[in-house]
């Protein structure tokens, strides 16, 4: 198996008209993130803008920061196309290491792109999630480390602690850009190298 994400499963078939206000909901709150910042949008600016009902907008998406999950999980599921069926070397078809250090880099892009989303996402009364698009970069690191080097000892905590490094409190909690000289590389970028030098450090490449 060249990789262990697999589709999500079918969802129950939505109402025609469902399907619509979903996917009106999300353009529609999309272009607000885009004009206005995340931190002017709100449950009933975004039923208001949809022209939808207040109801609609709240069954939908719970609450506010359900808004930003539903863009994220939209987006999310690109990404693991991405990875699942792209072209090398995040896709299928190149070495493992590769594979490896470019998931890395690409996956430290896609958190820093979205940062301000993932943050607006917390609902801050509830605990920080820990599943998710976590699992599955658990489960496909894991898979990549198993074929790079085979034997390597206890895989499932190397793993574990890999996938810390991708989607923990690092990335999460990341400053956003300050002005710095131009010479300077963004932040990605040098964690992106970082995790490279980590990958060929533990497959001894």
């Amino acid at each position: 198996m060249d990789s262990p994400f697999v589709p999500l499963g079918r969802p129950r078939p939505e109402r025609a008209d469902a399907a619509r206000n979903r996917e009106q909901l999300l353009a529609t709150a999309r272009a607000m993130v885009a004009e206005m910042g995340v931190e002017k949008v709100t449950m009933d600016g975004l039923a208001e803008r949809a022209g939808l009902g207040k109801g609609t907008v709240y069954r939908r998406f719970g609450t506010r920061a359900g808004i930003f999950h539903a863009l994220l999980d939209e987006d999310e599921h690109a990404f693991q196309e991405q990875v699942m069926t792209g072209p090398p070397p995040l896709g299928p078809g190149a070495e493992p290491v590769d594979r490896l250090i470019a998931y890395g880099r690409a996956r430290t892009a896609y958190l820093a792109d979205h940062l301000v989303l993932v943050r607006a996402s917390l609902d801050r009364n509830q605990p920080a999630p820990a599943g998710g698009a976590s699992t599955l970069t658990r489960l496909h690191l894991r898979m990549l480390l198993a074929l790079a080097r085979p034997g390597l000892p206890d895989l499932d905590s190397l793993a574990l602690q890999l996938t810390a490094a991708l989607e923990g409190p690092v990335m999460l909690f990341l400053s956003p850009p300050q002005p710095t000289p131009p010479t300077d590389s963004p932040a990605a970028d040098r964690l992106g190298d970082s995790w490279q030098a980590l990958i060929e450090r533990i497959c001894r490449r």
